[in-house]
């Protein structure tokens, strides 16, 4: 990277800067003409200069010049007005040369920014973009967080000054000259007085602020450290809770935290010192003025519009002094900015741009072997990781890796993904390079999948096709607004220096995963979440999330149809009581009190959950109904029970996982609240209070809790007050809930919970696994698998993709390598997280599911356990980082060697 900030700029935009310094020339004249004119309306038409005589007048806006040779020469006359009409006519145009100033420091101030910005964008992308070329190496040095932190918050500086590196020296260089040149014509001493104040300032101010520069580099060094620190807390928060070495971690971040206050009170007094001394000698000027020009006028040596001008031009000059003296600490400030940046991202053995050249073309299938010659790698410690390692594995080969517990072809699987780099020797397809090949090569016709899975923060879908993003292939048409606003992208992006690829086009490569469009992307889909036994945990996922109905269309229309379906195959099985229905002028008996009264999907968070009780509104309701007090005392009663029960048995014991009103944490407070309210009348609690308990009355369901609280006459009372719910439900909370309707799909509620539109009976122990398994039964012949699955693929997988188990998140990595059917398939111990039955399984599943259609790719597998190498052509196995035995499984067997110990 360029070293110096100001050639950096410099290159990039000369002509967008010499434009601008054109304009700050020009801004200069009006400005000094706007110096000059106060002092024409004072000694002119305010004291009479010229206007002696009633009825005198004089030119306005004559033009004459003095030229050489020729005298004087008159242009134009100009206009003669009496001294009224000339002060308002002076007035004007000094109004006017306001608007000018104001119009040319708009556009000056515009431009800059956009310019500052568009430099921003620059900088940003490119230090981006050499994280995608930095060796592998590198991220195990590094902190994402401090990564993270210099492109975002510490090249932010940069912005604002960028516009201003050539900019703001003419311009506040060219406004202080003008003003001082100004002054200096009026009287040269004033003028004298102004410069000795000014080079005061120049000389001692910089000098001082250096200081801030070395403290301000201290903040941002110490602040990237905390962020990288807080980083690892996040990443490590498992190891933190485990070991529990929260407090450890507490008085680190307090160590940190004191240090950078430090420095930040150390900046500050530096800083506001120094801004004392500049304010006391911008100050200190006019004190001079009115004691030395006062004295000069009252002499008559100078007049009062001089002296008047004079005072207005150095109004005007302490402004650009001050600020030029700030641009000068912000630029050295951003230097060293630019420089830690420069010095972070500067890294030996980056990444060639060509290797991640864009190429939309298919590259075609690699038919060469695969080759490590005389390969050694080593990790960071130095330690031999494979020593003088040389093998090939052929296309349509599958290859078993095995390793003693030192180790090795871990390594080599590795360096088959570029995941590492040789110490000496190299990985080879054929005659070339493995490294020098583009990544449009070893990216589409090879994948890779291990234990170390990274999942990005979006869908399920999307991490799974994340491996067909390779190019743009099909564009979007835009219309109206929206390709004005397209087309304006592009050109910033151009300008910027950034690609204007666009991330809205269709980047999936259907043909690399055997599909011609969108329409038949699932059926290859469905066959590699088959392979990895990863399609009936999704699916459970669409049952548990709520579909999209934008794009689940077909599920919303016959959300009647399946219900009718599940209802018709429960009366079949002889299964009618596995559901209990919801009927609109009934109470479901297991369903909670809240959810009878509701008797819908809660929308918003004003009505879900314990915010249900506390509603205004829905508490208006309850006592119209005469329910309030019935509900309190019922959840009085429960409360009482509950806290009887449970509160002696410790957090964890296996009760609480039955108890819906409270969890383990919340009785202490129960306790306390109980005994507040124990015999006090109802009317004197509080509405908080009266929430809190009501609460708990709206998750009881009689058939599981059996506390003998809810007869016919208070269900009746409840189904009376759902309807008087819905008759007078306010504007506010139309959109809060959406109402249990037998003929449509509840959007707000789970694909599940729509199709059930019921709750399970609480006498059938195994009723989720049943009914589950007969729900899947019926989408399948119902035609609304793909619909099912599709929703489930929408699912989050949170940041890492946390939000799914170890296991989910390998077989998602696994079936992501083999959706794009690549020609060299390297595994390196993929299903770790799974017991030995399922990755025996997946396994044999993935074997066959990459040989489909007639594909034979070659397959390289780091095996978890030596017993399941039987299912390859080939096994090599690894000791201390050697290379000890090459052969087939029989071979291997019959031999003595190391793998036939490791087997038994």
């Amino acid at each position: 990277m360029e070293p110096s900030l100001a050639r950096y700029i410099w290159t990039h935009t000369k002509k967008q800067q010499l434009w601008i310094l054109v304009i700050v020339l020009l801004s200069m004249i009006p400005y000094f003409m706007s110096f000059d004119l106060p002092k024409l309306i004072v000694n002119g038409p305010i004291q009479g200069k010229g206007f002696d005589q009633p009825g005198a007048t004089q030119p306005f806006m004559r033009l004459h010049y003095n030229l050489p040779l020729i005298g004087e020469v008159q242009f134009f006359p100009g206009f003669q007005l009496d001294r009224m009409t000339t002060l308002f006519a002076l007035s004007l145009v000094f109004l006017l040369l306001v608007i000018i100033n104001g119009l040319f420091k708009f556009y000056i101030n515009t431009y800059k920014g956009r310019l500052g910005e568009r430099m921003l964008r620059r900088i940003r992308f490119e230090l981006v973009d050499r994280v995608l070329r930095f060796p592998p190496r590198y991220f195990k040095r590094v902190k994402s967080a401090e990564v993270a932190t210099m492109v975002k918050d510490e090249v932010e500086p940069l912005g604002g000054f960028i516009g201003d590196a050539f900019l703001q020296p003419v311009l506040l260089g060219g406004q202080a000259v003008t003003a001082m040149l100004f002054i200096v014509v009026q009287n040269f001493w004033l003028g004298m007085i102004a410069a000795v104040i000014v080079l005061i300032q120049i000389v001692l101010i910089p000098r001082m602020r250096r200081r801030l520069i070395v403290l301000g580099r201290k903040r941002q060094l110490t602040a990237r450290a905390l962020s990288g620190r807080v980083g690892e807390i996040v990443d490590g928060i498992g190891a933190v809770h485990v070991h529990d070495t929260s407090n450890y971690e507490r008085a680190d971040i307090a160590d940190r935290l004191g240090l950078i206050f430090r420095i930040r009170f150390d900046l500050y007094q530096w800083k506001f010192m120094v801004k004392f001394l500049n304010n006391f000698l911008a100050q200190i000027t006019p004190f001079l003025f009115y004691l030395v020009g006062g004295y000069l006028v009252i002499q008559g040596r100078l007049d009062v519009g001089q002296l008047v001008a004079v005072i207005g031009a150095y109004k005007d000059l302490p402004g650009p002094m001050k600020e030029l003296i700030d641009w000068d600490q912000d630029r050295q400030d951003v230097q060293v900015k630019y420089q830690q940046v420069v010095e972070q991202f500067t890294v030996e053995g980056l990444i060639t741009p060509r290797i991640g050249a864009l190429a939309s073309d298919d590259p075609g299938p690699m038919t060469n072997p695969l080759s490590a010659i005389g390969l050694s790698m080593a990790d960071d410690g130095g330690a031999m990781l494979l020593d003088r390692v040389s093998l090939q594995v052929k296309p349509g080969e599958t290859v078993a890796l095995v390793s003693t517990s030192t180790g090795g072809a871990e390594a080599l699987a590795e360096a088959f993904a570029r995941l590492n780099w040789p110490e000496s020797g190299r990985v080879a397809s054929g005659a070339d390079d493995l490294l020098e090949l583009p990544e449009a090569v070893t990216g589409r016709r090879m994948s890779y999948a291990s234990s170390d899975v990274f999942l990005f923060q979006a869908s399920l879908r999307d991490n799974l096709l994340y491996g067909l993003k390779h190019a743009p292939l099909t564009s979007v048409t835009y219309d109206g607004a929206a390709a004005d606003q397209h087309r304006w992208n592009v050109h910033e992006a151009r300008r910027s220096g950034n690609p204007d690829l666009d991330i809205h086009s269709d980047w999936i490569d259907y043909a690399a995963a055997g599909a011609t469009g969108p329409h038949d992307l699932f059926d290859a889909v469905r066959q590699v979440l088959d392979a990895v036994l990863l399609s009936r945990e999704i699916l459970d996922l669409g049952l548990r999330s709520s579909a999209d109905l934008t794009r689940h269309t077909e599920l919303a229309g016959r959300i009647v149809e399946l219900r009718a379906a599940l209802r018709t195959r429960l009366e079949h099985e002889g299964l009618n009581g596995l559901v209990v229905p919801f009927e609109p002028g009934a109470y479901n008996k297991e369903a909670t009190i809240g959810q009878n009264l509701l008797f819908g999907a809660a929308a918003g968070s004003e009505l879900a959950d314990k915010a249900l009780a506390a509603n205004p509104y829905f508490a208006s309701v309850l006592r119209q109904a005469g329910l309030d007090r019935t509900l309190y005392e019922m959840g009085m009663n429960i409360a009482e029970q509950a806290i009887e029960l449970f509160a002696d048995l410790p957090p964890d014991h296996q009760f609480f996982q039955q108890l819906a009103f409270m969890s383990a944490e919340e009785i202490p407070a129960y306790e306390t609240l109980l005994q507040r309210l124990k015999n006090r009348p109802y009317e004197t609690v509080s509405e908080n209070d009266r929430a809190m308990i009501v609460t708990l009355s709206f998750a009881y369901i009689e058939p599981r809790h059996r506390f003998g609280l809810l007869g016919d006459e208070l269900m009746t009372k409840i189904v009376a007050a759902r309807n008087r719910f819905y008759e007078g439900l306010p504007p506010e909370l139309q959109n809060a809930v959406e109402r249990y309707d037998p003929a449509k799909y509840i959007a707000a509620a789970t694909v599940m919970d729509n199709v059930l539109f019921g709750r399970l009976g609480s006498n059938h122990p195994d009723a989720p696994d049943r009914i589950r398994s007969i729900v899947y039964d019926i989408f399948d012949e119902l035609g609304l698998y793909a619909e099912l699955l599709d929703v489930g693929l929408d699912f989050n997988v949170g940041a890492g993709g946390r939000r799914l188990t170890a296991g989910q998140r390998q077989k998602l990595d696994v079936a992501r390598a083999l959706l794009k059917r690549p020609d060299f398939l390297i595994l390196n111990r993929p299903l770790s997280a799974l017991d030995q039955r399922v990755q025996d399984k997946v396994l044999q599943n993935v074997l066959e599911e990459a040989r489909r259609d007639g594909r034979s790719p070659a397959i390289v597998c780091v095996v978890t356990n030596p017993a399941m190498a039987m299912i390859f052509d080939r096994v090599i196995v690894f000791d201390s980082g050697r290379l000890v035995e090459d052969g087939s499984h029989e071979t291997l067997l019959a031999g003595s060697g190391i793998f036939k110990e490791l087997v038994s």
